[in-house]
């Protein structure tokens, strides 16, 4: 039962079904890498708005590293999100059953990267702080491609900012009054979409429940608190890209088993060929002897 439901969040035929419970996931995922990583960093690496104000900010005051700092991040974040869609575009063109998954599987190597990494924050903290930063943005970059593109733009989970709003439009529907009117022509009642208000508010949640999660596992554990969340993200990856090794050791045993088989035929065309060859061979070296 827990096979299919795993290869089916990460499948390459999607549904809406699909979507919004890998998105569950992924939300409680950035909300924990947003909080940990502000315990760790004492900055939030989930969302660009806050950097690119503090860019600005520190580019009117003349902090000049402040903003390169910033500068650094946001590429960084960019560069994640270029690479979710190389990964994605890479798995769609070699027809792999782990297209979505592959960039899990690499945001999971990449959580687990950033454990190690801190441990060392205290010794050269000049050098690991901005690098950590970097890191946790460029996660935060990979993963909302990734699930935008699942979704077709439809969710994002590394902030929650349009959720917000989306939700604040829905209840804005629930709560309007439609005053009955006796005019044909009078435009169709106003209908809030419950569905979607209710999964944008359990989204919400999530990432608040994330951010609970990341910070008191980060307060407690230190960064070994990043290793379980990279233990769901493999667990989530982990079907496709096994039935892609299966299906890439099944293509070469077929071959192996193909080349055993044509293998006696060609050689022993082989064979009849050099017979061929040495039997019309043997009458032209005798008649060459008589006429010598």
């Amino acid at each position: 039962m827990a096979i299919p439901f795993l290869r089916r969040l990460t499948a390459v035929s999607r549904s809406p079904q699909a979507n919004r419970q890998l998105a569950y996931f992924l939300t409680f995922t950035a909300g924990a890498v947003n909080a940990g990583g502000f315990l760790a960093v004492q900055q939030y690496t989930s969302h660009m708005s806050g950097i690119v104000s503090m860019m600005a900010d520190h580019m009117a005051l003349g902090g000049v590293v402040v903003v390169l700092q910033g500068l650094a991040a946001l590429l960084s974040f960019l560069a994640g999100a270029a690479s979710s869609a190389f990964l994605i575009n890479f798995g769609r063109r070699s027809r792999l059953a782990s297209e979505y998954a592959l960039p899990l599987l690499y945001e999971a190597v990449l959580l687990l990267g950033f454990g190690l990494l801190g441990a060392n924050l205290e010794t050269l903290r000049w050098f690991y702080v901005p690098g950590t930063v970097m890191l946790l943005c460029y996660i935060m970059g990979l993963q909302n491609a990734m699930i935008t593109k699942v979704s077709r733009s439809e969710i994002r989970t590394t902030h929650i900012t349009g959720m917000v709003t989306d939700i604040g439009i829905e209840l804005g529907k629930l709560f309007y009054w439609n005053l009955a009117r006796a005019d044909a022509q009078a435009p169709s009642p106003v209908r809030a979409d419950r569905g979607k208000l209710t999964v944008l508010s359990l989204l919400v949640a999530l990432f608040f429940a994330g951010g609970v999660t990341g910070a008191y596992s980060f307060f407690h554990f230190g960064f070994g608190s990043t290793l379980p969340l990279a233990l769901m993200l493999m667990l989530l990856a982990a079907v496709p890209v096994v039935d892609d090794i299966r299906g890439f050791l099944r293509r070469i045993w077929r071959a192996a088993l193909a080349r055993r088989t044509t293998m006696p035929h060609t050689r022993a065309r082989e064979s009849r060929k050099r017979d061929e060859s040495a039997a019309a061979a043997g009458p032209e070296r005798t008649g060459r002897g008589a006429d010598s």
